[in-house]
């Protein structure tokens, strides 16, 4: 069968015996967070959030995406933060890019993403997005945004920033090549190099993650945007997103960026930029199950079976089940 989708679909089964990536790592996962696990490896989606550093991520979206919706989420940051603030300590430069990285990959253990980085150097506040590009080799980046997309194979790329919306010229920067990416990554002819390990993705469409502040004190048009609830409670977790967010913002420490805890509605509001228009929701007209993959439906009966008959008091006798769908996925197609 298609090695990712293996690759996924592994990844679920031993985490559903073991830890998942919202869990405390000192923890064997209890029995809601395995169901949910379960649950999450029969969704194939998958989105790629993309900005400039450490922090600048909605976690509230990212945790809503990955625990919520269940698809493949991940953050791709363009730096690693080495020149901002340090509340923490006297490291600066490349010691508080490696701080940095380390909270950074303890928020997505929490909210659950996975994480990738590119080459590009955090030099400081920049004032203008073509500063930015230049100080950073902008073909150099870009091959680097494209790699990420090409591998990872998102249906939808979200952006925290725009062009024009963002003040730092880092910020404004990473949307600026999240949308070249979008097109190169679909291009054969660019980078084509990489081609030897992936093959060219044409995600679905690409939207911006709008201020959410911005756009209910009506500095936004909100009448364009796609608007989500993010803000649900997850029964199986205990937790809300907004929650889960909280416990992963908080682990910028050396940003000062701790948040409250809270329950209850929260909008997200997004603005198409490239692809497909949305017109109810970021997975329109995307088959996020299955059946996008041949032969994929004994998969789905089997991964149905294994949620319809969990048992919260013995987890482990979901184990037989899982080991026959392992050898399902050996009987399908590469």
């Amino acid at each position: 069968m298609n090695s990712i989708a293996k690759y996924i679909v592994m990844v679920g089964i031993m985490l559903s015996a073991s830890i998942p990536g919202f869990s405390q790592p000192t923890r064997p996962a209890h029995a809601g967070e395995i169901l949910q696990s379960l649950r999450k490896l029969s969704v194939l989606g998958s989105a790629l959030y993309i900005a400039a550093h450490p922090d600048d991520e909605n976690t509230t979206v990212l945790a809503y995406l990955a625990n919520g919706r269940r698809v493949r989420t991940a953050y791709l940051s363009l730096t690693r933060g080495d020149g901002g603030q340090n509340l923490i300590g006297n490291e600066k430069g490349d010691l508080l890019g490696v701080i940095r990285t380390q909270e950074l990959l303890a928020a997505r253990r929490i909210d659950g993403p996975e994480q990738y980085f590119t080459r590009a150097i955090d030099f400081g506040y920049s004032k203008n997005p073509q500063e930015t590009l230049a100080i950073w080799d902008r073909e150099k980046i870009l091959a680097d945004v494209v790699w990420v997309i090409r591998r990872f194979r998102p249906d939808v790329i979200l952006t925290r920033f725009t062009p024009e919306f963002g003040g730092h010229g880092q910020h404004r920067a990473s949307a600026i090549l999240a949308e070249e990416a979008f097109h190169a990554a679909a291009d054969p002819n660019r980078f084509s190099e990489q081609l030897r390990h992936v093959q060219p993705w044409q995600a679905k469409r690409l939207l911006w993650d709008s201020w959410r502040p911005a756009v209910e004190r009506g500095d936004i048009d909100p009448a364009p945007l796609l608007s989500l609830e993010v803000g649900g409670y997850n029964p199986l977790l205990g937790l809300s997103y907004s929650e889960l967010a909280a416990r992963s913002r908080s682990q910028h420490k050396c940003q000062g960026f701790g948040a409250l805890a809270s329950r209850g509605e929260q909008k997200a509001y997004f603005q198409h930029t490239a692809g497909e228009p949305a017109r109810e929701d970021l997975f329109d007209d995307i088959d996020l199950g299955w059946t996008r993959i041949p032969g994929g439906a004994r998969v789905s009966n089997l991964l149905m079976q294994a949620c319809n008959q969990f048992d919260m008091e013995n987890p482990s006798a979901s184990l037989p089940l899982l080991l026959q769908i392992d050898q399902v996925l050996d009987t399908l197609p590469a």
